[in-house]
């Protein structure tokens, strides 16, 4: 599995894999129960995960809509 994207929101990160879905790439949000640790902050980011033969269409999607 590779990393299409790490971001701190998690709207970014529901939106994103929400793309990836519509278009047939399965995603996997990794670091979602880190923030018992951090207390909910919103200060470790979390990672969106691909399948390594979909990095690069998934990496395209998410640039065609402004999410990077």
């Amino acid at each position: 599995m590779k990393e299409v994207l790490r971001a701190t929101d998690p709207l970014t990160l529901v939106r994103a894999a929400d793309l990836l879905a519509g278009e047939g790439i399965a995603a996997f949000q990794l670091d979602q129960h880190m923030s018992v640790l951090e207390g909910s902050l919103g200060i470790l980011p979390r990672r969106l995960m691909v399948a390594d033969r979909d990095l690069f269409m998934a990496r395209a999607i998410l640039r065609d809509h402004d999410i990077t």
